[in-house]
């Protein structure tokens, strides 16, 4: 089975109208699955963390230059390489920021791209069909560069495959209408080269990907007609003599894709596993004319298993990295997470049975940022852990199929549905949870936006609790829940859902700020949320002195002296006492809200119109309560305490950066903000004064890291270290 999930976009295009192009040339992952670079049609290299959409560095050519191929990251130097005008390679680290002052080195041929593995030592591929390694290549730049290819003929694609430790470059020529491909290996070098069957009349491929699958590369090629061949190579006895004719390549018909009003232009195909392929541009065969679709198509029963409408104009580009798919349409680049499991027949047609209530699998979780982009695997809560072992052997009632229970939702008393659907939801024979959940949670919000007098909030809290619920799914639940001030249903999707819009983030953090402390203690909420802030606010403060290097204390010489000079003897007195006793500037209730509200994954270009939705007087509270938790979070010891979802000290000061750059200017000019702001100033002054610090003795610290320790000091020693 296969699934895509909510995508996001990365970043925008700019897009070639004259050539049809997106204008991105290339995409290659960095030193993680959550960076990658991204190399344009002309003239800039830009490097991205994905989850959170925001570029990271950005190197541009001058005017008059060109990027000629896409830029890669070398794992084994941390340096990015990107070839200009066909033959300038230029390799740069991340903190240069002129690539004009980089090094560079001018070869005798033109280079077609530059490849790389993780790992491994970055490859060029000359347009003629010559290959060398990085290093050997800029010891001597000026070299000969043999020619491969036969007159006439050109490169069309290339790549390169790490099969266990040798490394190989595929790259596919045509001449006069014939294709053929190469397999080039290298240390030891040798050269195959393979003629590929003419598809009937004279159709060139649209795209080629190859994958390394049990010692074999799997090369699959799409044609304009729709059909997708897949080829199998052998690694092993590689190398013909010079002059030898090509060895034809036997294919497969691995897909036949519908196509409408005749042929493809712009599509693409790309394997994501050994049942499964990627494929954009080719129609949807449930959809009407004229619509775009992303699809992965599963091999083995012909079948598409997961299709997404792309907006705006598609390319034929698809790059997939870490279970990540990026595909530019219109003027976006955006990213589609996906998830590709194995199949069987019986669970495509929903007949699969469980013979042991034991080995019934753990409902499919909606996947959080961090294992759609890490890869880490999300943790069920007991609940579902409970709910895992229970079964309804002792039920006299006949189980409720899906369908009856949607029914029942429509019309029965709010009891009644809570007994239906624990009794579904606990049932032992439940192949897949999460398309079942989503539909329950989304039945049961419209009838409770039709019918202001039904709301049924503990059936919806045991749907969030499955964790098979997201944002995407259920749209209005957030908001419904917030309407009808069930502020523990919003904490718990604040806590599961992975995709809550800006906008609805904005409105939980407004409804939280503006509530009535007195109101918030009447509100039950998870109680680990609550237990961590009763812990941080009773936490002794009387070691206010120097804390991680500096003091949160504001002294007086971290204020300019305009400002000392118009400081009230009220006030010195008020921030003289300020250290000694931190108060909270919010109920209990209300920071364990505010505290899921920090925690939320935000994208800050969309977040920050919301935030200027705010009123002043909110925007200086919340400021407040950040400035108590900064001060916290100063101690030695920080106040997170393991298993305890909590703000990180980094998620509290991005949001504070987030106040100021939407509400600077109201602040500067609200009188109650004034303390606030002088405060926030002593934090920077201090942080810079520690780093400085710090700055002198760097030097020293790194010499202590090249002493040798003695290998025995005996029981007790004196040891004199001397640092220049």
């Amino acid at each position: 089975m296969a699934a895509l999930y909510e995508g996001y976009t990365l970043c925008g295009l700019v897009p070639d109208q004259n050539v049809s192009s997106s204008g991105i040339q290339g995409i290659e992952e960095e030193r993680d699955t959550d960076h990658v670079v991204v190399t344009d049609s002309t003239r800039s290299v830009t490097l991205y963390k994905v989850s959170d959409q925001k570029p990271l560095g950005s190197w541009t050519v001058k005017q008059g230059q060109k990027l000629t191929c896409a830029a890669v990251f070398n794992s084994q130097t941390n340096e990015y390489v990107a070839v200009t005008d066909n033959k300038v390679i230029r390799v740069w680290k991340e903190e240069d920021i002129l690539l004009d002052k980089a090094f560079k080195a001018t070869v005798s041929s033109d280079v077609w791209k530059v490849h790389c593995t993780h790992g491994g030592e970055p490859v060029v591929l000359f347009q003629r069909g010559a290959v060398r390694l990085l290093d050997s290549l800029l010891a001597a730049p000026q070299q000969t560069i043999e020619e491969v290819l036969v007159q006439e003929e050109a490169i069309r694609w290339s790549t390169i495959i790490l099969a266990e430790t040798q490394q190989f470059v595929i790259f596919t020529t045509e001449q006069k209408g014939d294709h053929f491909l190469y397999l080039q290996r290298l240390n030891p070098n040798s050269l195959q080269r393979y003629r590929l069957e003419r598809e009937e009349p004279g159709l060139s491929p649209l795209s080629f990907s190859a994958t390394y699958t049990d010692k074999h590369i799997c090369l699959l090629y799409l044609y304009p007609n729709g059909h997708v061949y897949k080829s199998v190579l052998s690694v092993r006895g590689l190398g013909t003599e010079e002059g030898a004719q090509p060895i034809p390549l036997p294919r497969t018909l691995l897909l036949s894709l519908p196509v409408v009003d005749g042929l493809l232009e712009a599509a693409s195909a790309m394997a994501l596993d050994e049942a499964h392929v990627a494929v954009v541009g080719v129609p949807h065969p449930s959809a009407g004319a004229g619509k775009d679709f992303l699809c992965i198509w599963n091999t083995n029963f012909q079948t598409v298993q997961a299709g997404k409408e792309m907006a705006g104009k598609l390319y034929g580009q698809l790059w997939s990295y870490s279970n990540k798919v990026f595909i530019p349409h219109g003027k976006t680049l955006s990213v589609i997470p996906f998830e590709c499991t194995k199949s069987s027949l019986a669970a495509a047609v929903g007949k699969l049975r469980h013979a042991k209530t034991e080995e019934l699998k753990a409902p499919a979780s909606v996947p959080s940022w961090n294992n759609i982009l890490h890869g880490e695997k999300a943790q069920p809560s007991k609940s579902v852990e409970t709910r895992r072992t229970r079964t309804r052997k002792t039920q006299s009632t006949p189980n409720l199929t899906i369908d009856q229970v949607l029914e029942l939702i429509k019309t029965a008393p709010v009891e009644e549905i809570q007994k239906e659907v624990e009794g579904f939801l606990t049932r032992a024979d439940l192949q897949d949870l999460q398309p079942s959940v989503g539909q329950l949670a989304s039945t049961l919000v419209s009838r409770s936006l039709a019918d202001p007098a039904f709301y049924s909030s503990s059936t919806l809290t045991q749907l969030v609790h499955t964790q098979c619920l997201c944002h995407s799914v259920c749209p209005d639940l957030v908001l419904l829940a917030l309407e009808k001030k069930d502020y523990f249903l919003c904490q718990l999707c604040l806590q599961f859902f992975p995709d809550i819009p800006e906008a609805v983030t904005c409105a939980c953090l407004k409804t939280f700020i503006s509530m009535p402390d007195v109101d918030a203690e009447k509100v039950s909420l998870e109680p680990d949320s609550v237990s961590f802030m009763e812990t941080l606010i009773s936490r002794e403060h009387a070691e206010a002195g120097l804390q991680n290097g500096f003091s949160p204390i504001f002294l007086e010489e971290d204020c300019p002296d305009a400002v000392r000079g118009r400081q009230t003897k009220a006030e010195d007195k008020e921030k003289a006492s300020a250290p000694s006793k931190l108060i909270c500037p919010v109920g209990l209730h209300k920071a364990a809200l505010l505290n899921e509200v920090l925690q939320t994954a935000y994208s800050e270009a969309f977040l920050l119109p919301h935030l200027k939705d705010l009123s002043s007087q909110h925007v200086v509270l919340f400021l407040q309560y950040l400035q108590f938790l900064y001060l916290k979070y100063s101690q030695d010891a920080l106040p997170q305490m393991d298993g305890v979802r909590s703000p990180s000290l980094a998620q509290i000061m991005d949001w504070v950066c987030l106040l100021l750059d939407a509400h600077f200017t109201v602040l500067v000019m609200t009188p109650e903000a004034k303390g606030l702001l002088l405060n926030l100033h002593s934090f920077v002054k201090s942080q810079v004064r520690l780093v400085s610090e710090l700055g002198k003795i760097e030097g020293s610290l790194q010499e202590l890291n090249k002493l040798k320790v003695k290998e025995s000091v005996g029981q007790y020693s004196i040891e004199i270290i001397e640092l220049f």
